[in-house]
């Protein structure tokens, strides 16, 4: 029976509808391939980039012999280098495409996934992403910042190898601004931020619970968006990736390698976006009642989503999707892979 769920922290409905996974043609298993020779990712490769920003390496810069690299995105959306400033002219206004676009190469290994890397090579790309989170916190045109992944051609990866990418904008997204004031609102009702508030009922519940890594815990959401979906959040108050510390990293990383297992035994070798939910870097005015009070109840997120499923065009003129996989039956499939 279907059922239609309200996620709370996104604010929107999703329609859980079982009975969709019947259609034909439903679920989509594509894996991409590029060859090792023209991939520009590949260790060997490092003339083919743009020069490193930063990279954990045990020799010189643009040489082999690197564990996780970043780059600036050869075809990059936003430039760093332009000069930020407001043009109006009547009701139409623009800026200068002023912001950060980074190439996060998580790994040297061109065919591999999240869980065929070990933790400490997962704790590297984190730590890799945590140091350009701190970098860019410092230039304070930049307010909002974006970290994901897209894995495979039906989640919008045009290179196979694994990367991820890094965005870095002087203002903050609509939607992005519209769930913290109600994330704000939701506090000064209750003293206590949307996640917290969530993960206590999961943690209590245990339905969609699927495991747990120090005060990381990995849970399928009440109303998730997409089969399969993993949600991860801190059981204490972590508000970007860069307030973990050292234990944080190493629990964080054992639990996306536990995750990743689980997720490739029920899926295969599944297409997926993988994103960050941080606070914002600096403040603005579009983000300055709230900013202050970040660190008290707000709480950064990981959301894993798999691309299994096709989208039509209910889900592309409502923006309400639909998921063919009950939360419930998800969580009980990953807890039951033995690892």
């Amino acid at each position: 029976m279907s059922e239609i769920r309200r996620d709370r922290l996104h604010d929107h409905y999703v329609l859980i509808a079982p009975e969709r996974m019947r259609r034909p043609d439903t679920l989509l298993v594509k894996p991409s391939s590029t060859s090792k020779d023209s991939c520009p990712f590949c260790e060997g490769h490092e003339e083919m980039t743009p020069p490193e920003i930063y990279a954990i390496r045990s020799n010189h810069a643009n040489e082999n012999g690197w564990s996780v690299r970043v780059i600036p995105n050869l075809y990059k959306a936003v430039q760093i280098e332009l000069e930020d400033y407001s043009k109006v002219d009547g009701m139409f206004e623009s800026r200068p495409g002023v912001g950060a676009h980074e190439i996060v190469i998580d790994t040297p290994s061109h065919d591999c996934r999240p869980a065929s890397l070990d933790s400490l090579q997962i704790g590297q790309w984190l730590s890799a992403i945590s140091m350009r989170i701190a970098d860019l916190r410092q230039d304070k045109r930049l307010i909002h910042i974006s970290v994901f992944k897209n894995h495979g051609e039906n989640a919008g990866a045009t290179q196979p190898h694994p990367h991820t990418q890094i965005i870095a904008l002087p203002v903050e997204p609509h939607n992005v601004l519209r769930l913290m004031e109600k994330d704000f609102q939701y506090y000064r009702r209750h003293g206590r931020g949307k996640v917290e508030d969530i993960l206590e009922n999961e943690v209590n519940e245990k339905l969609r619970i699927i495991t747990q890594r120090g005060d990381f815990v990995a849970f399928c959401p009440f109303a998730s968006s997409f089969p399969f979906e993993v949600m991860i959040a801190p059981k204490r108050a972590l508000s970007t990736l860069d307030d973990l510390n050292r234990d944080d990293i190493v629990h964080l990383s054992e639990l996306l390698k536990e995750v990743f297992m689980r997720l490739d035994v029920q899926l295969g070798n599944f297409n997926y976006n993988l994103a960050f939910n941080m606070a914002p870097l600096n403040s603005n005015f579009e983000n300055e009642p709230y900013f202050p009070h970040l660190k008290k109840y707000y709480r950064m997120t990981i959301r894993i989503m798999p691309r299994i499923y096709r989208l039509g065009g209910f889900e592309l003129s409502t923006g309400m999707l639909i998921n063919p996989v009950e939360p419930e039956e998800a969580a009980d499939l990953l807890r039951e892979v033995k690892i």
